[in-house]
């Protein structure tokens, strides 16, 4: 088996050509000077095996890697390129404000020109910008517990908000990959005021809520859970979550990170993009509002929000928190995603998603296919999927497979069977067609890998 300083990279259950030269030179730099040669865990392959491409450019819907070789991107920078990579619009706003500096340390026009926009679409009432989605949620906790002078927290096992300390209690994303139930350097009394319930659990949530009820700050939930792969709330979920969270006292947070604008045009997550007749009290939002630069926000109701420094008690702070680079490609990326782009979106996805099911079973794979809104996500396992326990139970030697196949085939995957995949407005024709060409293949390998006898 081939080694790099990073540990195994030969690829699971796959022996067709996945080594790329100099991605192969740069690992084995990157491995030198980089724990485990990535700065994000799931980067490095580690779940499928193989080395990580390094990537060069990308246009549009088109990744290249340092070798020259082209992919169709179903990543996205894990979810910010909702126009597609390099859109020229948003490329001349960024270069016009880089044209007048990078950092100023000071307020700039573009950040609340980004913070109405925000504020008009979504039901928060007043919003603050920071640099990352565990920032974003990070601070929502905080502003939380500041606001009604309670300490517990609720959480649900399988959804990711980031590597806070107190939130990475049965995490998904790339914890689940890695197969870790926790981390090292997590102290016990960070998670000890920490509760998590089994996702999509009523009763888990009333019985909590009534043992506990007065010490609870808040619950925190992903909108649509994309972190254990895509697994959505069920009809009325978020909605008795809100009246709860009211009934009790505490606060209802929306991590809207993932799904925030790449759902709806109107910033959240709900059955047919609507709020399902409730309002968080805090929401927190990154990747797409950003137009691929580090940016993310937390926001809510007024009364809330104030509570935050300099107004309030509650500090919080960044020192690049509203860059001017990063608030102008995240308004030029909103101001662009027009109704025609999620409609885009959603025939885009639904075409994938009906020939992903069809190539897999006519394989003979067990899998199901589960969407939120325009994120989707292929789990090899018997469905539906509707909590962690249940994502937890698939074959991921499977996808293993069929990840190795439809990246010989130019089709970029997440290397994870735990997390979404993502579709542009640049998703043309042309790349459509590529993934759709692969998908037999792919599936023919994820078969390869099925015990006789448990083919679907």
């Amino acid at each position: 088996m081939l080694r790099t300083d990073c540990g195994p990279v030969a690829p699971l259950g796959h022996n067709g050509p996945v080594t790329s030269d100099r991605s192969e030179a740069l690992f084995r730099r990157a491995c030198a000077v980089t724990p485990g040669g990535v700065n994000s865990p799931v980067r490095a392959f580690r779940a499928v095996g193989g080395t990580p491409r390094f990537i060069r450019s990308a246009a549009g819907a088109w990744l290249t890697d340092v070798d020259g070789q082209e992919y169709v991107d179903l990543v996205g920078s894990w979810g910010p390129m909702l126009l597609g990579h390099a859109h020229p619009e948003v490329m001349a706003a960024v270069s016009d404000a880089l044209s007048r500096g990078t950092s100023y340390g000071a307020p700039t026009e573009a950040e609340v020109d980004l913070a109405e926009e925000i504020v008009g679409r979504t039901p928060v009432e007043r919003v603050r910008f920071v640099s990352s989605g565990t920032e974003a949620t990070m601070s929502a906790i905080r502003l939380a517990r500041g606001f009604t002078g309670r300490d517990v927290v609720v959480k649900f096992a399988g959804c990711y908000h980031g590597h806070v300390d107190a939130l990475l209690a049965s995490a998904g994303s790339g914890l689940t990959t890695f197969a870790v139930p926790g981390t090292p350097g997590v102290p016990e009394s960070a998670t000890a005021l920490t509760r998590v319930l089994p996702y999509n659990d009523r009763d888990a949530v009333s019985a909590l809520f009534e043992a506990e009820g007065d010490r609870i700050a808040c619950l925190i939930t992903e909108a649509a859970a994309g972190n254990m792969g895509v697994v959505a709330p069920e009809p009325g979920f978020n909605e008795f979550l809100a009246e709860t969270c009211r009934a009790h006292g505490a606060l209802f947070v929306s991590d809207e990170v993932m799904t925030g604008f790449r759902a709806s045009r109107e910033g959240h997550w709900g059955l047919d993009g609507a709020v399902e007749g409730w309002t968080p009290d805090l929401m927190t939002f990154g990747k797409v509002m950003g137009g691929g630069f580090p940016a993310a926000a937390f926001g809510g109701r007024a009364d809330v929000m104030g509570m935050l420094s300099p107004e309030g008690p509650v500090y919080q702070a960044g020192t690049l928190s509203g860059n001017p680079i990063a608030t102008t490609a995240g308004l030029a990326t909103l101001r662009l995603a027009t109704d025609d782009v999620y409609a885009h979106l959603t025939e885009v996805g639904t075409t994938l998603k009906d020939a992903a099911a069809a190539a897999l079973s006519e394989a003979g794979v067990p899998h199901c296919v589960q969407s939120a809104g325009t994120m989707f996500s292929v789990f090899f396992t018997d469905g539906p999927v509707r909590d962690f326990e249940a994502a937890q139970r698939q074959d991921t030697a499977a996808f293993a497979a069929f990840f190795h196949a439809m990246l010989d085939h130019g089709v970029y995957l997440p290397p994870s069977a735990y997390e979404a995949w993502f579709v542009s407005a640049a998703h043309d024709v042309r790349a459509v067609q590529t993934v759709l060409d692969a998908l037999p293949a792919a599936a023919r390998a994820a078969a390869a890998t099925v015990p006789e006898g448990t083919h679907g």
